[in-house]
């Protein structure tokens, strides 16, 4: 089986395998350092508010897919090794069954691209069944312009103009968001640990100022 995974055509397969690993190596390291990777994954996803019925508005069909997709419904490193997960089953299923059929496999990059079709379904299998049973608090999504206004703390790094660092605070509903917070006055920076006020946005970075006490 090792060597299988190791051939020519399932190299895209076995790459899959090595990021899975690796997220969650990164996620569980993370942990302990107090760096999020899967929430700052989450605040880079396209901000849309999702109604009810999931409606991702004017997101056009990459949007449409991130909506059947579920993503926002469920942490998007769940999403994502669940992608990787199915992908590299389905594409090593496929060439086993193809090598066991015939003698042959198909090229990397065809069984790839034949592979990520196969493996939508079950991710989005995967995020109905993940947020079914996670809590309500750790699903409910929320615009990232609601951000601006709360004090963050700066967990990793320092924040000094040009390098944000990364930061977090806890919303009214007890969940807690990672972005990445840089200074708004040229001139500032703000040590781990400090408290920042979020005035404003511009794309994935946020900006703040001082702030006195955590929100």
């Amino acid at each position: 089986m090792i060597d299988i995974l190791f051939m020519p055509e399932n190299l895209p397969f076995a790459v899959a395998i090595g990021l899975m690993l690796a997220i969650g190596l990164m996620e569980g390291v993370g942990m302990l350092l107090g760096f999020a990777v899967s929430g700052l994954l989450d605040n880079l996803m396209p901000d849309a508010d999702f109604d009810a019925d999931l409606n991702i508005g004017d997101h056009g069909a990459f949007g449409e897919l991130l909506t059947w997709m579920r993503v926002k419904q469920v942490p998007m490193i769940a999403i994502l090794i669940a992608f990787l997960a199915s992908f590299s089953i389905v594409g090593l299923a496929l060439q086993q069954i193809l090598f066991g059929m015939t003698g042959w496999m198909l090229p990397a990059v065809v069984a790839a691209i034949i592979a990520v079709f196969l493996a939508l379904p079950g991710v989005r299998l995967f995020a109905g069944v993940l947020a079914k049973i996670m809590p309500r608090d750790e699903t409910s999504a929320v615009s990232t312009a609601t951000f601006i206004g709360h004090t963050a703390k700066i967990t990793l790094g320092t924040a000094s103009e040009g390098s944000p660092a990364e930061a977090k605070f806890r919303d009214q509903h007890g969940t807690t968001h990672y972005l990445m917070l840089a200074p708004d006055n040229a001139g500032d920076e703000f040590a781990q640990g400090s408290s920042v006020l979020i005035v404003r946005q511009d794309g994935a970075i946020f900006y703040g100022i001082k702030a006195d006490a955590e929100d």
